[in-house]
C-alpha cells in the first residue's frame, strides 16, 4: 500500500506491541484525568499505530482535531527558514531588519527562534491564551517598554527563556517576507505539500471541545476558544494525529518542497538552555530538544486552554511519537511520547540500515585513508561513503569530515566541528606532509621532523 504523499506505507507493530501502548495511553488518561486522549507512532516515515480513550463519550480518534497550542511554533520556524535558504533572511539579522520600529529591534531572528532573547514569556495585559486577539499595531503599542513599565527579563544571549511573544514577532516577519498572512504562508508551503489537510487556523468538525478538570470534583469546565490574533503564530493552530503523524515523518527526513534534511538537523542543533533544565533539554531554531530514546529527541509540545499536546521523532531510529489532549492540564507532553518510543524500541528495535560497500572513492579522501597522528597519538582516518572519520584504533570516531570541492575537509562531529582540515603538500607537491586543523597539526608517523610541529618537536 501507498501513502500518496510519504510513499510506501509500513507495516503497523505487532499485536503484542499495540497491547503495551494501549496500556500506556490508558494509564496516561486516569493518572492524568483526561477527558479524551489520542497518540500515535511513526516508523519509517509512517503512522503505524495509533489509540484514543474517552472518558466522556465523545467522538475521538486520529482524524478529530484538538488545539495542538505551541507546536504551531515549529511550523513558523520552517517558515523562516524557508525564506533563509531562499536567502531572503539571516538568521544574524537584528528584528529591526524586517520590522521597523518595534520593540525589541537588536535581538537577532536566531535568539528569538531559540528562545534566547530575554523577551518576555508573554505580552503585557490580559493573558492572551484566554483573551481575543488584538492586531499586530496594538500588541507592538502593547511591548512599548515605556508603556508597560517593565524592561526585557534578560539581555539577549544570556539564557533560555521561552516566549510567546518572539513568535508573534516571527510570524509577523514572515508574513512582510511573503506579502501575505504567515498563516496562509504555512499553509501553502508547509500543510499542502505534506498533505496536512486535517490542520487549520480555526476548529473544523469533527473537532475536541477544549475542558479543565476540577481539581477536587473532577468535574469538567469549558475552556474559551478565542482567535489569537497578532499573538496567533505562538499557539493557534488546530490539527489530528494523522496529520502529526505526517509533520513527524517530516521531521524524520525532511521533504523537498519544503525543508532539506540538513536544515532540518540545522534546526535541531542546540541553541540555548537553562540551568534549571540541567542537561535535560535545551532548545534549537525553532524545535525543542529532549534526552531520550537514542540520544537526543526532537519535537516540541503545546498547551491553550483547554488542550495539551506533544509531537518528539527519533531521527536515528527513525522512529516518532505524538500525543493529543483536551484538558488544560495532566497530560505529559513530552514525557507521554518519550515513553511511547522507549515502548516501541524495547518491543520491536529499530532494524538498522545496511551497510553497503562502497563504489566511488574521491580520490582527495584516497589519498589520505589510513594511519595519522597527533603527536605520539595514533588515529584512523576512514571513510563510510560520506564522511572521513577519524577515530584512535579500536574507538568510536572522535572526529568527522565532510569533504569540500576546494580539496579540504569540513569538521561536521566531534572537537574539530566547524573547523576546516587542510592539506599540505610536500614543496614539490609529489605527495602529502600533514594534515593541519587548526593549529592541530596529523603526521604520517609521531613527531615527523619534516612537518612543522606546534612548540617544536621533542628531543630538538
Amino acid at each position: 500500500m501507498n501513502d500518496p504523499v510519504n510513499g510506501p506505507v509500513a507495516p503497523g507493530v505487532t499485536d503484542a506491541t499495540a497491547r503495551r501502548f494501549e496500556v500506556l495511553l490508558g494509564r496516561e488518561q486516569v493518572s492524568g484525568r483526561l477527558p479524551t486522549v489520542v497518540a500515535g507512532v511513526v516508523r519509517d516515515g509512517s503512522l503505524v499505530w495509533s489509540g484514543s480513550v474517552s472518558g466522556t463519550g465523545a467522538e475521538t480518534g486520529p482524524d478529530v482535531q484538538y488545539r495542538i497550542g505551541s507546536i504551531t511554533k515549529p511550523l513558523v520556524a520552517v517558515a523562516v527558514l524557508q525564506l533563509r535558504d531562499e536567502g531572503l533572511l539571516d538568521l544574524a539579522d537584528p528584528l529591526s531588519r524586517h520590522l521597523p520600529g518595534v520593540p525589541y529591534a537588536e535581538r537577532t531572528l536566531r535568539e528569538l527562534l531559540g528562545h534566547s532573547s530575554g523577551m518576555h514569556s508573554e505580552p503585557p495585559g490580559s493573558w492572551w491564551e484566554r483573551s481575543p486577539g488584538v492586531s499586530f499595531d496594538q500588541l507592538v503599542a502593547a511591548l512599548d517598554d515605556s508603556v508597560s513599565g517593565t524592561g526585557p527579563a534578560f539581555a539577549p544571549g544570556v539564557t533560555f527563556h521561552y516566549s510567546n511573544t518572539a513568535y508573534a514577532l516571527l510570524g509577523e516577519v514572515v508574513a512582510r517576507l511573503r506579502g501575505r498572512s504567515w498563516w496562509d504562508v504555512v499553509s501553502e508551503r508547509v500543510l499542502q505539500p505534506l498533505g496536512m489537510t486535517r490542520t487549520s487556523y480555526l476548529p473544523e468538525a469533527p473537532h475536541a471541545t477544549g475542558l479543565s478538570v476540577h481539581h477536587y470534583a473532577g468535574t469538567l469546565t469549558d475552556e474559551p476558544s478565542h482567535d489569537a490574533g497578532a499573538m496567533a503564530p505562538a499557539g493557534q493552530v488546530w490539527s489530528t494525529v494523522t496529520d502529526l503523524g505526517r509533520y513527524a515523518a517530516f521531521l524524520l527526513r525532511g521533504h523537498d518542497d519544503v525543508l532539506s534534511r540538513t536544515t532540518l538537523d540545522e534546526m535541531a542543533t542546540p541553541q540555548s538552555a537553562s540551568r534549571a533544565a540541567a542537561l535535560g533539554s535545551a532548545h534549537g531554531v525553532g524545535f525543542q530538544l529532549v534526552r531520550g530514546g537514542s540520544g537526543m529527541l526532537v519535537g516540541h509540545t503545546g498547551s491553550m486552554p483547554g488542550f495539551v499536546a506533544g509531537i518528539f521523532v527519533d531521527p536515528v531510529r527513525r522512529t516518532g511519537a505524538v500525543v493529543v489532549c483536551n484538558a488544560t492540564t495532566g497530560l505529559r507532553a513530552s514525557g507521554f511520547p518519550v515513553d511511547l518510543l522507549e515502548t516501541l524500541e524495547a518491543s520491536e528495535g529499530t532494524v538498522p540500515v545496511p551497510w553497503t560497500p562502497v563504489d566511488s572513492l574521491p580520490p582527495a579522501v584516497e589519498e589520505v585513508l589510513g594511519v595519522w597522528h597527533w603527536g605520539n597519538t595514533a588515529y584512523d582516518f576512514s571513510w563510510d561513503g560520506r564522511h572521513l572519520q577519524v577515530a584512535k584504533p579500536g574507538a568510536a570516531a572522535a572526529h568527522r569530515f565532510l569533504p569540500q570541492d576546494d580539496g579540504t575537509f569540513l569538521g561536521t562531529a566531534g572537537y574539530h566541528h566547524g573547523e576546516v582540515l587542510h592539506v599540505v603538500r610536500a614543496a614539490d607537491g609529489s605527495a602529502i606532509s600533514h594534515l593541519v586543523c587548526e593549529t592541530f597539526v596529523y603526521t604520517r608517523v609521531p613527531y615527523d621532523r619534516a612537518a612543522p610541529i606546534p612548540g617544536g618537536h621533542p628531543g630538538r
